[in-house]
């Protein structure tokens, strides 16, 4: 998973068809082809989206076609909230 800006739109002249295009979607397919089976790999973009939010594990920096290394992240889930205590 990436995160960044990206162009999207509806091609086609008989069949339409909804599509996205730029780096962003580029990225985001490489980094899938570097995954790990029954994990979610992020990329330090969308850590620091998520961060605050969500637990991670940092996987380190995996090498995409085309591209710099890039720092990645394993979604681990939901940071546990703290929830009020009552008291009598």
């Amino acid at each position: 998973m990436h995160s960044g800006a990206f162009i999207a739109g509806v091609i086609g002249k008989q069949k339409f068809s909804y599509d996205l295009w730029g780096n962003t979607v580029n990225v985001a397919s490489r980094m899938e082809s570097e995954g790990i089976a029954d994990q979610i790999q992020i990329s330090a973009e969308t850590w620091q989206l998520l961060s605050d939010r969500y637990q991670s594990t940092p996987r380190g920096e995996i090498q995409i076609k085309g591209h710099r290394p890039r720092a990645t992240y394993l979604l681990e889930g939901n940071v546990p909230t703290t929830e009020p205590t009552l008291t009598h």
